[in-house]
């Protein structure tokens, strides 16, 4: 198997982890505030990592911390304001939302890095969006107009979509380790200065939330984020955009084995819709990548001997 094909079943491994966080994430919130609950996990899984790449201090660099922090700024804004913006808006209209990201990613890829995708990439990430409407949002929903939570969300999503683009960035110059690492250490420092600013923090440590705790922050957040710095050395930023657009498919799956939710005809139109884009990205489309500019003669090194 290829690096590029292993890189893409590992981001779908990574989507499978998030739809079934979903669950446990889900039980936790009657515990505890979003915000702590994030600050908590994201804490964990620095301290993970920082353990587990203990050997990549050394390489923090000052141009490895320049093309890190980004990252984790954008990681802390996607998900600030996702939480923040669930507070005047309802989850259906987070969910779609925040997949806007999908389409944002080849957008400010174009705009702002003049790379284009190929056709059938753009057919595959149009299917994926709508896919997301109807699986995300009843009939209905939208009638309500625009309320403050939903910019906030559309915040979310623009903030998703620079992490991926950051990301894989960053990866193509640096060692994925340090990049992983300084991405979470730097979103759980934010995450917990937000946490006073946006909620009145609350927890009662029941069962749920340190399982919760435990692991979205040891599987779904170290090793995910982990996972996808590695990938992202090797897929374009709007196949990752495309590939985390299934999350929503897995967590409804998830759902219904678990908790008994369905999804109803609209919503399996919807989630056969996104696997019909992924598909048909991986199959057909590809997007137009120059090479990866080479980093300083040192880092080329390091990465050799790796």
């Amino acid at each position: 198997m290829s690096r590029l094909h292993k890189a893409h079943v590992l981001l779908v491994l990574v989507t499978v982890v998030w739809g079934a966080s979903f669950v446990l994430v889900k039980a936790a919130l009657s515990d505890s505030t979003p915000l702590l609950l994030n600050a908590l996990r994201m804490g964990l899984a620095a301290v993970v990592l920082a353990i587990y790449y203990r050997r990549e201090w050394a390489r923090l660099t000052v141009p490895v911390v320049r093309a890190g922090i980004p990252v984790g700024v954008f990681l802390f804004l996607g998900y600030a304001l996702q939480t923040w913006g669930l507070t005047d808006t309802t989850p259906a209209k987070s969910a779609f939302l925040t997949g806007v990201s999908v389409v944002l990613v080849p957008v400010f890829m174009a705009l702002f890095w003049r790379r284009l995708v190929k056709r059938w990439t753009a057919v595959g990430v149009a299917l994926a969006f709508v896919g997301l409407y109807l699986l995300t949002v009843p009939l209905g929903a939208l009638r309500d107009g625009i309320r403050f939570g939903d910019l906030l969300t559309l915040g979310c999503a623009v903030a998703f979509a620079f992490q991926i683009i950051y990301l894989g960035r960053a990866t193509h110059r640096h060692r994925f380790e340090p990049i992983a690492l300084l991405q979470l250490a730097v979103a759980s420092v934010l995450m917990a200065l937000a946490v006073p600013l946006l909620e009145t923090p609350s927890v009662t440590w029941s069962s749920r939330v340190l399982w919760a705790i435990v692991v979205t922050g040891l599987a779904s957040t170290a090793a995910a984020f982990s996972i996808q710095a590695w990938a992202q050395q090797f897929t374009p930023p709007t196949h990752t955009a495309l590939i985390f657009s299934l999350e929503p498919v897995f967590a409804g799956l998830i759902s219904f084995f678990f908790l008994g939710e369905r999804l109803g005809g609209r919503g399996l139109l919807g989630a056969g819709l996104i696997l019909a884009g992924v598909l048909l990205s991986e199959l057909k489309g590809g997007a137009v990548e120059p090479a990866a500019p080479p980093g300083t003669p040192a880092e080329q090194a390091e990465l050799e001997e790796a």
